[in-house]
């Protein structure tokens, strides 16, 4: 790292803070979808499939560079766990690390083409609308990213409730 660079727990202030101020996370992103999102992929549903609910099924990416963000867990800058036993918290905290993820590589939530949710089974079934409360926050709910949803026995640590990963598209 040079003189001039921040170091990396200022950095991550800096783009939380510009998230957190942003339409990112801060408003509904359904009506900011960016111009370069749109230049850059399409998502839509066949004819010929069945419908979707709040997934398209999919993702035509035309041009620019792909960005794949691991997937996010419950954690937080810290590193400590964010709403042990609470799924919307966690979901929550999930979110908020894709878009700091996002951010870091010049990315928005616009710009996400693909979602895969890794849930525990343990959640009931009733907790599951809260999947698509938060993230309708942060995607665009006129053209959504394409998404797989697994159930899983459990998670890496045994607190964790969720894990969510993304693909993202760039100008190239």
């Amino acid at each position: 790292m040079s003189v001039n660079e921040p170091s990396s727990s200022t950095r991550r202030d800096v783009i939380k803070t510009a998230l957190v101020g942003s339409a990112t996370l801060a408003a509904p992103v359904a009506a900011a979808t960016s111009d370069r999102a749109s230049r850059n992929f399409r998502l839509y549903d066949p004819d010929k499939l069945p419908p979707s609910t709040g997934f398209s099924q999919v993702a035509e990416i035309t041009r620019g560079k792909l960005l794949y963000i691991a997937g996010q867990v419950p954690r937080n800058a810290a590193g400590d766990l964010v709403g042990k036993g609470d799924f919307r918290a966690q979901l929550e905290q999930v979110f908020i690390n894709l878009g700091i993820a996002a951010a870091d590589a010049g990315a928005s939530f616009a710009d996400i083409v693909k979602l895969n949710y890794y849930c525990v089974a343990s959640i009931e079934p009733t907790q599951q609308r809260a999947v698509v409360e938060v993230r309708d926050r942060y995607v665009n709910t006129q053209s959504p990213p394409v998404s797989t949803f697994v159930f899983v026995s459990r998670l890496v640590h045994p607190d964790w409730l969720v894990e969510i990963e993304a693909v993202a598209v760039l100008p190239s």
